[in-house]
């Protein structure tokens, strides 16, 4: 392996892990009594400057058009409330399996790319699909027969279905030309109205009251988001977009091992096989057409001529 494919899978190993680490700055200011929105708030307006360094270094331009602002509106909206859907949904299950519930969107992202621009789904898709249901399935009854919340279940099915809808539509529309660097910057500047929104409905704003909690906020805007993201960016130039999508797997498998080395949390027998088919499932997803390429090659060894040549001898 060359150095800079060696670069690229480090990067994209350092991008998911870092995006799987949401959990470990979020849950201790939640249990300080902060809510989801001033979370999301200040994480947001921390990154936000952060975002626009990264820019300023790599010489993107902030300028768009006026259609482009109002699509950017519309998946910085989205962008919001899979934001807040993901961290309320802590509130009701394990983050290590709200986590894993959230990777279920590349195959949201198939079941859309199929329905509404005519996309073929493959048989692979298909069954990939269904071991996702399955693993969800294992995942929502525990083996001491206690169930999932329903309503963390709809949360976080929330969450990775807006998130699924914003990366159709940034790349089904003109933002697709915009440099991402730039689309991120105002998806995470229109993305704070959601959570302005809702503090606004509440009437207060949780600030955080010391320096822990600033530490806190200020690790979920550097390292899930910025640092992740510019990983991302960076692993995309070096190796492409499907071993760094591939790497990926690495978000709730990172969320799983810190919800039970630091917070706890325990996984029965049924949880992990849950886990298996939901991250196995979109990797084979995101893999599908290298998987189907090889199936073919596998075929052409074992022609079905030459077996009914066999058989009648």
């Amino acid at each position: 392996m060359d150095s800079r494919k060696a670069k690229g899978y480090i990067l994209g190993f350092v991008a998911a892990a870092t995006y799987g680490l949401n959990p470990l700055f979020a849950l201790p200011l939640m249990n300080d009594g902060m809510d989801t929105s001033s979370i999301l708030l200040f994480r947001y307006l921390l990154a936000i400057p952060i975002v626009a360094l990264m820019m300023a270094v790599r010489c993107r331009s902030f300028a768009v058009t006026f259609r482009q602002l109002g699509l950017l509106v519309v998946f910085g909206l989205l962008l919001g409330i899979s934001s807040i859907s993901l961290f309320e949904s802590y509130r009701y299950m394990d983050a290590g399996i709200a986590s894993t519930l959230l990777f279920i969107y590349p195959l949201m992202v198939a079941v859309i790319m199929s329905a509404f621009f005519h996309e073929r789904m493959s048989r692979l898709t298909i069954i990939c699909l269904t071991a996702a249901l399955a693993g969800i399935g294992l995942l929502y009854k525990g083996e001491g027969g206690g169930t999932l919340s329903p309503v963390g279940t709809v949360i976080v099915m929330l969450s990775a279905l807006t998130y699924a809808v914003y990366i159709v539509g940034i790349n089904k529309t003109q933002l697709a030309k915009v440099p991402t660097l730039t689309v991120t910057f105002y998806v995470l500047i229109f993305g704070m109205i959601v959570f302005a929104v809702n503090l606004l409905m509440k009437g207060y704003v949780n600030v955080p009251s010391d320096i822990g909690q600033w530490l806190g906020v200020g690790a979920l805007a550097l390292l899930p988001t910025a640092v992740s993201f510019l990983c991302t960016t960076m692993a995309i130039i070096y190796v492409g977009s499907t071993p760094t999508a591939i790497l990926g797997a690495m978000e709730p498998l990172t969320a799983v091992i810190i919800g039970i080395t630091v917070f706890g949390e325990r996984l029965t027998v049924r949880d992990v096989l849950g886990l298996s088919l939901i991250v196995i499932a979109v990797t084979l997803v995101v893999v599908g057409g290298s998987v189907s390429k090889n199936l073919t090659n596998i075929k052409r060894l074992f022609p079905r001529g030459r077996r009914r040549n066999n058989r009648s001898q």
